[in-house]
């Protein structure tokens, strides 16, 4: 599968500030879209790639704001930049505990929005990178029999063989037998490697 590079996407309703933004982000070398509404952005939508969004806050139809509520409902989570005008820093800061990377107050320098962009990218990139990991981890709990899972969440309690052979009704050495597999199975080299694991898996898993 062809890796896809990093993607800035500008949403404001200004054409003379998308023509500018688009200018001075290929500047670096880095692929842009620019779009005029938040509407606009959203019929784009999914991009799989790495990437960040800069975001008017304020603007006709979905307000920045609004947007950012949107993809948080749809379970996007690309890193936003918004940029403001004096009068909405107090609506940046909602953002900002939203969940946005930054706001910048306009006018603001080029470089502050380069280094900015860089920084989301970056983000962007270690939690597609850490969301990947996590489902391939799912993925090898999923291969579990249910008979193993029931091993797995004794086994990572602290119990041993013997404990757990009694609580399941059944011979320590077909615990023996389950736990090889769940080792085998999650990838794991010791148990302090599986107990390690299993703090990464939804608490309702193990």
């Amino acid at each position: 599968m062809k890796k896809l590079e990093p993607r800035v996407f500008v949403v404001d309703d200004d054409v003379s500030v998308r023509r500018a933004l688009e200018r001075l982000i290929k500047s670096v070398h880095i692929e842009v879209e620019t779009y005029e509404t938040a509407e606009e952005f959203l019929s784009r939508l999914p991009y799989e790639g790495p990437g960040c969004l800069v975001l008017d806050i304020r603007m006709p139809g979905l307000s920045g704001l609004d947007l950012q509520e949107e993809l948080k409902k749809a379970n996007n989570v690309l890193p936003i930049i918004f940029m403001t005008g004096h009068g909405t820093i107090p609506m940046s800061v909602r953002a900002m505990k939203a969940g946005a990377i930054d706001f910048l107050e306009k006018p603001f320098e080029d470089q502050a929005l380069l280094d900015l962009i860089k920084h989301a990218i970056e983000c962007d990139k270690q939690n597609k990178a850490q969301n990947g990991k996590n489902q391939e981890l799912m993925q090898h709990f999923e291969s579990l029999t249910s008979r193993e899972k029931e091993v797995f969440t004794e086994v990572v309690s602290g119990k041993l063989n013997k404990q757990i052979a009694f609580q399941l009704g059944i011979s320590e050495k077909t615990v023996k037998v389950h736990r090889a597999n769940v080792m085998r199975k999650m990838r794991a080299e010791s148990l302090a490697d599986l107990v390690h694991i299993s703090g990464k898996l939804p608490k309702t898993k193990v």
